[in-house]
């Protein structure tokens, strides 16, 4: 469905990313890997299983954007399809938050895909590309001690859908995917108690497998799904959250 495209995942070491570059280098994408100068040893063993390349960046950089379009235009000649995977969490209730816990998962989650994505369109991003973005269900219905987090996941559910008009002249579709409760290691970080509970809040009442999201991003990102813009796709098992 992919074959012959160039796909960029940011963040894509572990967790959603990592499925993510394999669900589509399966299906003959050649992916590249981008994520922290810290996470190089992870980083370039995921490309290497996949046969994909790695950039290094860190995408709160505000230079960074230049230095990724640059390096995908000078190395491949374009890109056709960019996951905007990067993501972290800073969780304190309002009145504990720190303005840099603030800021980073604003910057991270939120700033740093403007600063790209626009990049990009003025430089290998091609058209009748397909771009996909991780909210999250905290993105829809917020969620205690996440404040940052959730208008961060929320400003993705604008953007995409300012963006997707935008750029429906060039063919260029634009998606949120809004995950719940999955099993990777910023979820793994919460305390335990919290967590049974975010698994018990789903209609399966279970946590999902990064796997879950990797094959909804890959349909998004398939000929298939050529009709499907502006919108965000809950993969949350049915979650109560936002519901």
């Amino acid at each position: 469905m992919t074959q012959a495209k160039t796909v960029l995942i940011t963040g894509s070491s572990s967790g959603i990313g990592k499925a993510t570059a394999k669900l589509l280098a399966a299906e003959g994408a050649h992916v590249v890997c981008l994520d922290r100068p810290q996470d190089d040893e992870l980083c370039s063993k995921v490309a290497h299983e996949i046969g994909g390349s790695v950039l290094l960046a860190d995408v709160s950089d505000p230079e960074s954007p230049a230095k990724i379009a640059k390096d995908l235009q000078e190395r491949f000649g374009k890109v056709d399809i960019v996951i905007h995977n990067a993501g972290v969490t800073r969780d304190k209730t309002l009145a504990r938050m720190k303005k840099e816990w603030w800021d980073q998962a604003v910057d991270i989650n939120l700033t740093a895909v403007a600063r790209i994505t626009d990049a990009l369109l003025d430089g290998p991003m091609q058209d009748d590309g397909r771009i996909v973005c991780l909210s999250s269900v905290a993105g829809i219905a917020g969620n205690m001690g996440q404040t940052n987090y959730a208008a961060s996941k929320s400003g993705i559910i604008g953007l995409v859908q300012a963006q997707a008009k935008a750029l429906a002249k060039r063919g260029i579709t634009v998606n949120a995917i809004a995950p719940g409760f999955i099993e990777t290691r910023l979820t793994a970080a919460i305390p335990v108690v919290i967590r049974e509970g975010g698994r018990r809040l789903s209609n399966l009442g279970q946590g999902g497998m990064p796997q879950d999201v990797g094959e909804a991003i890959t349909f998004l990102c398939s000929p298939g799904a050529v009709g499907v813009s502006g919108q965000v796709l809950r993969v949350c098992g049915g979650a109560l959250i936002g519901a």
